[in-house]
């Protein structure tokens, strides 16, 4: 093999040699066959005196980056050979940027360069791996899921704030609505009860409600006494049978009783009478108070849809105007006979969830109000479709009491509140019973 000599200027050097490794230099040194790895003589391009030289594929930067050369050091010319003496320099170059070790080796291009597999470390590597940062779609979910906990709905304590209040019970509140529960189960109010009566139907009895709604409000009565009115009507009717002409009286009676019952400060007999166009005299009042008393045994406790109300109203942390809303839906259930195939529980919290949709314009209802009432938004829709065809109807109908009592500045006006006519429209979502 002839090796160019440096002092002699008449031998022409090679401009592209590559870099033999100390194992191949091994092998020849002992007469040991090496791996076919050399390139032909022609890319050698030794070329003859006088010739134009080769052109050199060495790159500047290719050369730093590919064999760790500082950027300390001069830049190393395109066309220099790379000779034995030149790579010993590169070689030793390396051992002053330990940095630029660990990085992968790419050899330039036109050189062939044999190097020591590195070894990593898998701690090292596992470390790495986790300073890499998240792909998008990765980090999007694990957001999603974040968020989906920060905004998942939690359960309130609506007693909490009661905890000093005599008057809340909060130690057996929950257990005074198990019984109440209990309680309108065991004495439901038949729903095809008038069909007894031979001489009364449901549009008289219709009439009486509304006309004893105007009477309540009147004589400034206490919400819980219209409630129970109506549920002694109901009681008595459904026992009872009444001719025709003796209908407003049951009814004046039954308000007779309950201001008994629930007020400090009652009309007398005799404002009844008065109130009755003089249709009645006090003799007939009084007996007809006794016939009532004794038909219902003196059993004035039973649970009216008020009493449920101001539950469920706590548990949907009402302001005044849910309130009065709410109130003036249900008292137009009171008006309607159909509404008594619904328990008095199940009234209430389908008033106050018309209620909600009503003002706010969306379908809801919390947690915290499913937990109290132990129903959900699927099990009221349809008792809410039916409030919001009352609601329709309640200015234009023939019985207007209710709507007149709550189109006043006392009631906030509530009754003119557009219905929820979203509602009433079936689609295929809610028509298999979602909301």
């Amino acid at each position: 093999m002839g090796v160019s000599n440096e002092n002699n200027p008449t031998m022409i050097k090679p401009t592209n040699v590559q870099v033999l490794g100390e194992a191949e230099l091994g092998c020849r040194k002992f007469g040991m066959e090496t791996r076919n790895n050399r390139r032909a003589l022609s890319v050698i391009n030794q070329n003859f005196v006088g010739a134009k030289p080769y052109p050199c594929v060495v790159n500047k930067r290719v050369l730093s980056e590919a064999n760790g050369i500082c950027n300390k050091n001069p830049p190393v010319p395109a066309h220099r050979p790379i000779t034995r003496k030149f790579a010993a320099q590169i070689a030793n170059s390396k051992q002053h940027c330990p940095e630029e070790n660990k990085k992968p080796k790419i050899a330039a291009e036109g050189l062939s360069v044999y190097e020591d597999v590195p070894i990593i470390d898998v701690e090292e590597y596992e470390a790495a791996a986790k300073d890499q940062p998240v792909p998008m779609s990765l980090e999007q979910t694990q957001m999603e899921i974040e968020m989906e906990d920060i905004f998942e709905e939690s359960v309130i304590d609506i007693d909490s704030n009661d905890a000093k209040n005599t008057l809340a019970v909060v130690d057996y509140v929950e257990d005074l609505y198990a019984y109440y529960s209990k309680m309108e189960g065991c004495n439901r109010i038949p729903p095809d009860y008038i069909g007894q009566q031979f001489d009364i139907n449901e549009r008289m009895r219709s009439i009486l409600i509304d006309w004893l709604i105007e009477v309540h409000h009147k004589f400034d009565l206490r919400e819980e006494t219209l409630f129970l009115t109506v549920n002694l009507i109901d009681r008595f009717l459904e026992k009872q049978s009444v001719v025709r002409k003796k209908l407003q009286l049951v009814g004046l009676v039954a308000m007779l009783l309950a201001c008994k019952y629930e007020e400090v400060s009652l009309p007398v007999v005799d404002d009844l009478v008065v109130i009755s166009d003089k249709a009645y005299t006090r003799k007939e009042v009084l007996e007809m108070e006794k016939l009532m008393l004794n038909t219902l045994q003196f059993n004035m406790s039973l649970p009216t849809p008020y009493v449920f109300m101001r539950r469920f109203l706590k548990a949907a942390q009402s302001d005044r105007k849910l309130e009065l809303l709410s109130f003036f839906l249900i008292e137009l259930c009171l008006v309607e006979y159909e509404m008594l195939k619904f328990p008095p529980s199940f009234i209430a919290a389908a008033a106050i969830y018309t209620a909600q949709c009503t003002l706010y314009g969306v379908k809801q209802w919390s947690k915290t109000c499913e937990l109290h009432t132990k129903y959900s938004a699927d099990q009221l829709l349809e008792c809410s479709r039916l409030i919001v065809e009352f609601h329709q109807k309640a200015a234009t109908g023939k019985l207007t009491g209710v709507h007149k009592k709550y189109n006043t500045s006392k009631f906030g006006y509530v009754a003119k509140c557009k219905p929820a006519h979203f509602l009433l429209v079936q689609t295929p979502y809610n028509m298999k019973g979602h909301v």
